[in-house]
């Protein structure tokens, strides 16, 4: 029976000596009691569904922290809730140079500056929240109580701003959907009687009409332009013809007029009447020529000219 009792008591010691060595390893080889934090306290007065004790507390996305606890606080004469959450920060993490040894000096000056926690996604999956840390020096959308609960006086109160979703729910809330409702049904309503208007219909069918004439003028045009094209090539054809005619017959007129001028210079004298008007004749007979044979280059360039005219100078168009 004591050899019994001896092996009992022996294995109830190997039993309490593991359970110490794995609490052991649990507590020493997480290095949290290693660690030197400064605790703060953060008042919520918004949900917060998803933030558990254990959540991280990032600075501008670095881990600096994590959630120790979350209360529960209720002021039944005002009927109001809020949410102190406190957080630990581990200072080998967080380091500010400010040659400032306390803390909370240094807290209170940062919060000077504008630090803010606010509320943020961990997991849009498991819809997990965490706490950021920031500054926002010109936000106005901030919470910290009036007065602190002297249990937690020894907390720095960090203030807090309203999370995204929190502000999408106010400024939804603030919605007056019941005008929204009466400009929609104001405006459909507006749509509908414009849409059965008898007006608005008999315009449709006038500017049906209008592009059905339209096309019934281009149709008509068209078929009048063709034969007036041909017009136009041929009598640019005729006036290509007749200038060369005219070219011929006056080539052969000057050489006609050049042997009588030949003639005449030896019988009548260079200043008399007869001799003047011969040399006025071969010249006109040349300008008539010249200007029949320019006529018929432009009409060649520019057959339009028959419809609309001669351009004026620098007008390449053609058109008067």
């Amino acid at each position: 029976m004591a050899k019994q009792a001896n092996r009992m008591m022996i294995g109830g010691f190997v039993v309490l000596a593991v359970i110490i060595m794995a609490a052991s390893l649990v507590v020493f080889g997480s290095g949290k009691f290693f660690k030197k934090t400064n605790k703060y306290v953060l008042y919520f007065d918004e949900s917060i569904k998803g933030l558990s004790v254990g959540a991280p507390v990032l600075f501008q996305g670095v881990p600096v922290g994590s959630v120790t606890s979350i209360t529960l606080q209720a002021d039944l004469t005002k009927m109001k809730t809020q949410i102190p959450v406190f957080i630990e920060i581990e200072t080998d993490r967080w380091k500010v140079e400010s040659g400032e040894r306390n803390y909370r000096k240094v807290a209170e000056k940062l919060i000077e500056m504008g630090l803010r926690a606010q509320l943020i996604m961990q997991s849009f999956i498991t819809g997990q929240l965490m706490i950021e840390l920031d500054f926002y020096p010109k936000t106005d959308i901030c919470y910290a109580p009036a007065q602190i609960d002297k249990d937690y006086a020894a907390y720095v109160v960090i203030p807090t701003c309203k999370s995204t979703s929190a502000r999408l729910g106010q400024a939804l809330g603030d919605l007056d959907f019941k005008a929204l409702e009466k400009n929609l049904n104001s405006s459909l309503a507006g749509i509908e009687r414009l849409v059965n208007n008898p007006d608005l219909a008999a315009s449709f069918q006038a500017l049906k009409d209008t592009l059905q004439y339209a096309r019934k003028v281009v149709a008509r045009v068209d078929r009048q332009v063709d034969p007036l094209a041909n017009d136009v090539k041929k009598t640019v054809k005729d006036i290509g013809k007749l200038a060369n005619n005219v070219d011929a017959r006056v080539g052969g007129v000057a050489t006609g007029l050049d042997k009588t001028m030949s003639a005449a210079r030896g019988v009548l004298a260079q200043d008399s009447p007869l001799m003047v008007e011969l040399e006025t004749m071969l010249q006109e007979i040349a300008a008539m020529s010249r200007s029949i044979r320019q006529l018929a280059n432009y009409l060649d360039l520019h057959p339009e000219a028959l419809i609309r005219g001669k351009g004026k100078p620098g007008d390449k168009s053609g058109g008067k």
